[in-house]
């Protein structure tokens, strides 16, 4: 690293161009990640609340099970809660809603299951349990009227910061919720079950015509979430093959202009690995400096942007991001180590000249 440092001093204003670069691209990356990730909450953290070990959705018509579409009958139910080795069945509905607090009035997703699970549920059926951006936007407290489809309730609890499809989480009992959706011309019938226990799933799954999904794995049932968070992805994707690219770039052409410089090392007995060693070290303090700059960005304008933008700051949207991108910086970076390996010691000689 000894040359490698003496360059780092004698070019600095190249050197810092470069990391600036690195720090900038880190910093579009790291926002654009923790963006995805609160995005991601917003769509779905309602779905990962559920209790149950399996989500089971109906399929309508042969198409693929998705929570708008699936809709739930008493024979699913009871042939589920039949079914060896199932612990717990849980129905739970799911419908978009319009509530009107003492604040201002807000969409909302409306939840309809029972209490006495892990899911914030109210008790009685005139009662109605906020999510806390439900009663950001509702400008409800405990105690306060909310009124869903003419029909009002009373603020029982306001729990979590649950989304479904970016709209805040409200939740009735599964009566309640079935009488409203009456109303307003549905079926009343549950749309997905939350069943706990380790039955025969694909068995039970087919006998009922039903999908038994991990939580997790069940977010693919929902279709904002898939093209939300692949176009996301793809943007990610192509910022970190844009990032190997830049690196890969500057450091081919630096080296180039090395060569005859490498090439008078060899002559003097310096070896290949060393000389690998010295071109990569560089890189890495070059890539270390820009990453560490761009999270440190990130960090910052993630926290003062997180009030009015759905971000989550946590290692999965900053050091995962970073590692990745030294990763693949020194992966660019090993790219004209070609100049390196085969330098001629003769072309400091003379020989070409």
């Amino acid at each position: 690293m000894y040359v490698a440092w003496r360059d780092l001093r004698f070019a600095r204003g190249r050197f810092a161009l470069i990391g600036a670069v690195v720090a900038l691209i880190t910093l579009l990356v790291g926002f654009l990640s923790g963006l995805t990730g609160g995005l991601a909450a917003q769509n779905v953290s309602g779905v990962l609340a559920l209790p149950g070990d399996r989500l089971v959705l109906h399929p309508v018509a042969g198409a693929s099970a998705t929570f708008a579409d699936s809709a739930i009958d008493d024979d699913i139910v009871s042939a589920w809660r039949s079914a060896p080795g199932v612990d717990e069945v849980i129905p739970v509905g799911i419908a978009q809603a319009r509530a009107e607090g003492p604040g201002a009035s807000t969409a909302v997703a409306l939840f309809g299951l029972d209490a006495g699970t892990s899911f914030a549920a109210p008790r009685r059926d005139d009662e109605i349990d906020l999510s806390a951006g439900a009663a950001k936007n509702l400008g409800a407290a405990i105690g306060d009227q909310v009124t869903v489809a003419g029909s009002s309730y009373r603020v029982s609890a306001i729990g979590d910061d649950d989304w479904y499809s970016h709209t805040p989480v409200a939740t009735l009992t599964a009566s309640a919720w079935a009488s409203l959706q009456h109303r307003v011309g549905g079926t009343g019938r549950p749309t997905v079950l939350a069943v706990t226990g380790s039955p025969a799933w694909d068995a039970v799954a087919a006998d009922t015509g039903t999908t038994a999904s991990t939580p997790l794995a069940s977010l693919t049932a929902l279709s904002t979430f898939r093209s939300e968070i692949g176009s996301l992805a793809l943007m990610i994707a192509m910022l970190f093959g844009v990032s190997a690219l830049v690196v890969g770039a500057f450091f081919t052409v630096w080296t180039m202009q090395r060569s005859a410089d490498i090439a008078v090392l060899k002559a003097l007995g310096a070896s290949t690995p060393v000389l690998v060693r010295d071109a990569l070290g560089q890189a890495s303090v070059v890539l270390a400096i820009g990453v560490g700059v761009g999270i440190g960005l990130t960090a910052l304008l993630g926290a003062v942007a997180a009030g009015s933008l759905p971000f989550v700051l946590s290692p999965l949207t900053t050091l995962a991001p970073a590692a990745v991108m030294i990763a693949l910086g020194l992966l660019g970076a090993a790219v004209s180590l070609r100049t390196v390996t085969s330098s001629d010691p003769l072309t400091a000689l003379g020989s070409t000249r």
